[in-house]
């Protein structure tokens, strides 16, 4: 079994949290759904998730190729990673919590366009690129071999977890748009969460090596 079930379910829980934080992406869907309605925002988001399967596929190849070329270099990878998710986590920590989701114009607009701007604007966007790199070989078990298949999987996760995630926020945009705005600490409160899991990720392998 390339996952355990301990890894997968450790996986799952941070990649929830993060999802669940906010950030560009959970509110531009927001501001999708507010604005233009519960299916069109549900369209955005669904292209949203979508979007992370291209990284999934290149760090799967990456990935494999270190692990087959230099463990060393994978070590490294590791590292380097675990570095970029402290340096997020503590910009996480530091936030304020001011993160809103806009009105947006009301226009209207093909769903297959909305559909096509959510998966691009994922898929192109270098910061998430770096986020898969950083983040999914922390959950590779070496020990249990097929490392591209453990990679392949876990991105996979992710971007499953996201679509279930990016719809419901879509469907329930309206409401959830409003209580962000009567409770600004809530997103405070989950920017500390998500903080808390990059920082750990990010000590636990730099203090291990």
């Amino acid at each position: 079994m390339p996952l355990s079930p301990d890894q997968f379910l450790g996986f799952l829980a941070a990649a929830v949290l993060i999802t669940l934080s906010p950030g560009p992406d959970n509110l531009m869907v927001l501001g999708v759904g507010m604005s233009r309605g519960r299916r069109q925002g549900m369209v955005f988001g669904l292209g949203c998730a979508l979007g992370c399967i291209s990284h999934t596929i290149l760090a799967t190849v990456g990935i494999s190729a270190l692990i087959a070329a230099s463990p060393l270099a994978f070590s490294a990878l590791k590292v380097g990673g675990g570095l970029y998710l402290l340096w997020l986590g503590l910009q996480a920590l530091r936030s304020h919590g001011g993160a809103r989701a806009g009105n947006g114009s009301g226009q209207a607009e093909p769903l297959r366009r909305l559909f096509c701007k959510g998966l691009f604007a994922n898929a192109i966007n270098p910061k998430v690129v770096l986020f898969f790199l950083a983040f999914l070989p922390q959950f590779v078990v070496a020990a249990h071999g097929a490392i591209g298949m453990q990679t392949a999987l876990l991105g996979l996760t992710f971007t499953a977890q996201a679509a279930v995630l990016f719809g419901l926020l879509g469907y329930f945009s309206g409401a959830v748009g409003r209580a962000l705005q009567r409770r600004p600490r809530a997103g405070l409160w989950l920017d500390r969460i998500a903080g808390s899991i990059f920082v750990g990720l990010g000590l636990r392998l730099i203090i291990a090596r």
